[in-house]
């Protein structure tokens, strides 16, 4: 990014002062804290994702080892719903609490994300879900192991794998598994976008964390039971190889017909066709601010007498 030049002395005088960069005449300081910035943003970026995938998953740990004492289906709905709350309550002010890969690639696509960040926000959130399912391994590893009997399976009545990355139910095709990613991801970018829209009916200050909250359980308890509703890439992806290396072998890969690409894929589609439906439909036909006036809400029987001149009300715009 940026071009380093050592310090000469030649002559006496002192040519390319130490960390200057090219075009724009940083100092090494002002240079190192972009670097140090950057690398925040990452790490902040990591931290909603591991206290959003450790609430999320071990409400999925709970209720498969409890045999259904410990909660049920809607159990795991309402704890990531939840959990995404928690996520956006502790990183929302400071990186914009992105925990999604396929929410960041479409706000780099329409122009509300940089490029250069996408990596970075891609590998934190990456390696934030692959910790959480690491904490919650340790966390449940003993109701885990009492559960299968200390055989770690993808498929069957005591699969464990389905704590951590999804799987589709075993009547589903790939190509209605794919669908099913393309439309729950596109349904909450078009949500989000909305929930976010200043002219339209934006969420109140503060209440960012519960609506996005809300909206994740409602696709759960609406679209869930296909494959799970990951609708995030590197939600479904860090878990997953985190139990490849934990004993469950490389089945993780090849159950449900090799499903493990379609949560990495189809989220990716379906967030920016759902953020360009809304964009179409919805953002492009709000008025234009410019040539509309805001007039208070004023009561022409409420004037007074003194503002009204030859017959006609004036209203102070």
């Amino acid at each position: 990014m940026y071009n380093f030049f050592l310090t000469k002395i030649q002559g006496g005088g002192v040519q390319h002062p130490i960390g200057v960069c090219n075009g724009c005449h940083r100092t090494t300081a002002q240079v190192c804290s972009l670097h140090n910035s950057y690398w925040w943003s990452g790490e902040t970026v990591m931290e909603p994702i591991w206290w959003m995938e450790v609430f999320g998953l071990g409400t999925v740990a709970q209720v498969v080892t409890g045999e259904g004492y410990f909660g049920e289906y809607l159990s795991i709905n309402i704890g990531f719903g939840l959990a995404v709350a928690m996520g956006v309550h502790v990183g929302g002010k400071v990186s914009g609490a992105h925990m999604n890969a396929a929410v960041s690639f479409t706000m780099c696509v329409f122009g509300r994300l940089r490029w250069k960040m996408l990596p970075l926000y891609v590998f934190a959130q990456f390696l934030g879900s692959f910790l959480a399912a690491g904490t919650i391994f340790s966390l449940y590893y003993d109701a885990i192991n009492h559960f299968c009997g200390g055989n770690l399976t993808v498929s069957g009545p005591k699969a464990t794998a389905g704590i951590f990355a999804t799987y589709p139910a075993p009547y589903i095709s790939v190509y209605t598994g794919f669908f099913d990613q393309v439309a729950g991801t596109g349904l909450l970018l078009l949500c989000l976008m909305a929930l976010s829209d200043q002219r339209n009916q934006p969420l109140v200050s503060g209440g960012e964390a519960v609506g996005v909250g809300l909206l994740v359980m409602l696709i759960g308890v609406s679209m869930g039971s296909n494959s799970g509703y990951a609708i995030n890439p590197t939600r479904d992806l860090g878990p997953r190889l985190f139990t490849l290396m934990a004993g469950w072998g490389t089945e993780v890969f090849r159950a449900g017909n090799c499903w493990w690409w379609v949560p990495l894929v189809a989220p990716f589609i379906g967030g920016v066709l759902g953020a360009l439906i809304y964009k179409a439909l919805v953002e492009l036909h709000h008025p234009d601010l410019k040539s509309t006036i805001t007039r208070p809400a004023v009561d022409p029987e409420c004037i007074p007498l003194d503002k009204c001149k030859n017959g006609r009300i004036e209203i102070p715009v």
